[in-house]
């Protein structure tokens, strides 16, 4: 029984760190995926969704539709959508940015929501 005893210890250990770098590796998220938000603006004071969530590196679709003309400023990337009543207004980018970033109409400065990017 002794001589098998050291090669079981190194096989459990190994069989250990095996799956425990799976389940490290496998829940980590790189990013680099594509992430596309359809986003309604109503009365130009209130967005649906108000939280758009993405990860580092995601390429990032917004699709704002709001029954007001005007423009919705995403800060932290320093995007535009000069909206038209009615019409589908979209930006694509990639998330190089992480944070938590104001989206707000722009001549009110009021906040509509956020893109918060990890």
């Amino acid at each position: 029984m002794n001589r098998y005893r050291i090669p079981i210890v190194i096989a459990v250990v190994a069989v250990f760190v095996i799956v425990g770098g799976i389940l490290i590796f496998a829940n980590q998220n790189a990013g680099g995926k594509n992430v596309t938000f359809n986003v309604t603006v109503t009365g130009a004071k209130a967005m649906s969704p108000d939280t758009l969530t993405a990860h580092h590196n995601d390429t990032i679709t917004i699709n704002i539709t709001s029954d007001t003309d005007g423009e919705v400023h995403l800060h932290g990337y320093d995007i535009h959508f000069d909206t038209k009543a009615g019409q589908v207004v979209l930006q694509t980018f990639k998330a190089a940015n992480t944070g938590d970033f104001e989206i707000e109409w722009e001549s009110t400065s009021t906040h509509l929501g956020h893109l918060v990017v990890s």
